[in-house]
């Protein structure tokens, strides 16, 4: 199809990359795109979210879960400013995103005009891997196709910054001539194998360990089966970094679950005791909860070069693919027939569980959030998505959700930032619009922004051809996870005039915009809720008003920890009482007689 000014171009290019939906919000920054986009029939479908920084946050979700490019589009200054804090989560949690943000004319730039912005300078750091303005019409194809496949090859955000005058232009393709750069759409991906060198002094590391611990991250998600081949034949337990969540099954009895300031005990013991370390497509930084340094021998496998060899002093760092490097490093390893180590395991894991449905039971004013978490997990569809806020919506999920089947899930992982559970969730159901979603969020993580886009998902819900999109909001009228923290890592007692948010209707909220609404105080009725959001036939939000005493302090808290929080409460937190009761009334679940198996 021929087409005639350069914005017109640029969604052709898009289209020819089988790029079909673009997170977006309008601005006279890119009216030219968006009168191209009118004249193309609103193809690739221009997805309209509340706020810049949603559009971005939604594009991270779409890649998550749908493993293509994410796309997302903003004007210039503001909107390209907004566009930053999904882009850093794109960045940290290695997904590919690519941003086009508008800027003012090429004639206007260095006079201090309206909405003039120096966007290479803002951008150089979040889209550091490719950033580049569009300055004449026969560039454009050359800096997409790099943009789009820097994004894919690398993980990472790149971003096109386009002058308004220049999107009016009428294109014309780069010639065959001097200082001109033509280009071609299409990647063909190889798979990255390490050398049989390598992979024999791997195993060598491996086959001599008896206590083999397996770390496993978001790389190795296509690699699930070889890593429940190679825990079989070592006698290995394996533990998830967060992002990992949905790696492994939960059901597997040698699974410990997360691990880190949100894992869970059994990890935490693997790694304790372990004498050798194997990880696979995670860059997990918390070396605190690794091996002592003398402790194990280690192996890591990574797909990235730049991330092999960090944060524990592995002894053998090997670069490949995560499936292809375990399959070639299977046939070299010898069973491990002492099965003590992985029964010890197993037998931590069961116990594990059990202490959580005891804590999840424990009675609370109104609600024990982890109930929440613990009657929904039984009852999940086997192929939902599932995405977390942060804060401690994130601590319940990383513990409490046993994940099983083709279940999907994640969260801001090491950007941590509060805001993006909704807009994930919503960038989900684009990605795959016949599988059901659920998000959690908190209530500062609602006030922020997601009472906001559930206007976009009552705007949209009807054109999925499943509707089930349920946010469950932990509505405790507290900054919960840093109120925690500032009680255990400060010995500070609670801030009441930073941590006490507003009391919100959000169910009335939500029933006002035509969704189903579900006010839930009552425990008993959390199943009956599960179930009526679970066959609805419109996206629900369930208004949880929960206990904000229930301690998200993770099971292998230090000494100092537990008496820092003892010496705040102390100190005049205004909750103490309620604190005191929960936290004995949760913590004691521990040490309680378990059913014997």
């Amino acid at each position: 199809m021929g087409t005639s000014k350069v914005a017109d171009y640029l969604l052709e290019r898009l289209r020819d990359w089988g790029i079909d939906k673009v997170f977006a919000y309008p601005g006279d920054g890119i009216n030219g795109l968006l009168a191209a986009w009118g004249r193309a029939d609103n193809s690739p479908k221009f997805i309209q979210a509340r706020h810049e920084e949603m559009a971005a946050f939604e594009a991270v979700g779409y890649a998550k879960f749908s493993g293509r490019l994410g796309v997302c589009a903003a004007t210039s200054g503001p909107g390209a400013v907004h566009l930053l804090n999904g882009l850093y989560d794109a960045k940290l949690d290695h997904v590919p995103v690519l941003a086009i943000v508008g800027q003012t004319n090429r004639s206007a730039m260095g006079g201090s005009y309206q909405q003039e912005i120096d966007l290479l300078s803002l951008y150089k750091d979040v889209a550091s891997e490719y950033v580049q303005v569009v300055n004449v019409p026969e560039q454009l194809p050359n800096v997409l196709d790099r943009a789009i496949r820097t994004a894919l090859s690398r993980r990472a955000p790149t971003a096109l910054i386009i002058p308004a005058d220049v999107q009016e232009l009428d294109y014309s393709p780069p010639t065959h001539e001097f200082k001109m750069v033509p280009s071609s759409t299409g990647i063909e991906w190889p798979a990255i194998a390490p050398s049989a060198e390598s992979i024999q002094r791997a195993a060598d590391v491996l086959n001599a360990g008896r206590k083999v611990a397996i770390l496993v991250g978001q790389g190795a998600r296509a690699a699930a089966d070889e890593v429940e081949e190679v825990a079989e034949i070592l006698g290995a337990g394996a533990a998830k970094a967060l992002l990992g969540k949905d790696v492994l099954s939960d059901e597997f009895p040698w699974v410990t679950g997360s691990i880190g300031l949100l894992g869970t005990r059994p990890s935490y013991e693997m790694m304790r005791d372990c004498d050798t370390l194997l990880t696979v497509g995670s860059s997990f930084p918390y070396t605190q909860f690794l091996p002592a340094f003398d402790q194990a021998r280690a192996v890591q496998i990574d797909i990235d070069p730049s991330f092999i060899g960090m944060r524990y002093p592995y002894e053998v760092n090997v670069v490949g693919d995560a499936k292809t490097t375990l399959r070639a490093l299977i046939p070299l390893l010898k069973r491990n027939d002492d099965r003590s180590w992985r029964e010890g395991i197993e037998s931590n894991v069961a116990r594990w569980w059990e202490t959580m449905a005891m804590e999840a039971e424990v009675e609370a004013d109104p609600i024990n959030p982890m109930r929440l978490f613990s009657e929904l997990s039984p009852k999940l569809p086997d192929n939902v998505i599932i995405t977390a806020d942060s804060g401690s919506s994130a601590n319940w999920y990383a513990r409490e959700l046993k994940f099983r089947g083709n279940m999907r899930g994640s969260l801001s992982g090491n950007l941590a930032t509060m805001g993006p559970g909704v807009p994930y969730a919503i960038g989900a159901k684009f990605a795959e619009p016949q599988r059901p979603v659920i998000a959690f969020a908190g209530d500062g993580a609602m006030q922020m922004n997601g009472l906001a886009e559930l206007i976009t998902i009552a705007h949209y819900y009807k054109e999925w051809s499943d509707p089930r999109l349920i946010v469950a909001v932990l509505h405790n009228n507290d900054l919960n996870q840093v109120t925690w923290e500032m009680r255990a890592m400060a010995g500070s007692p609670k801030f009441a005039e930073s941590q006490t948010l507003p009391d919100i209707d959000y169910a009335s909220f939500a029933a006002s915009l035509g969704l189903q609404a579900i006010t839930l105080t009552d425990p008993a009725a959390i199943p009956g809720a599960w179930d009526q959001a679970l066959n609805a036939d419109r996206p629900t939000v369930l208004d949880v008003h929960c206990d904000p005493n229930i301690p998200p302090v993770p099971p292998h808290a230090t000494y100092e920890q537990m008496k820092s929080a003892a010496k705040a409460m102390l100190a005049g937190d205004e909750d103490f009482k309620g604190v005191v009761k929960e936290g004995i009334k949760t913590k004691v679940q521990e040490f309680l007689p378990h059913n014997k198996k």
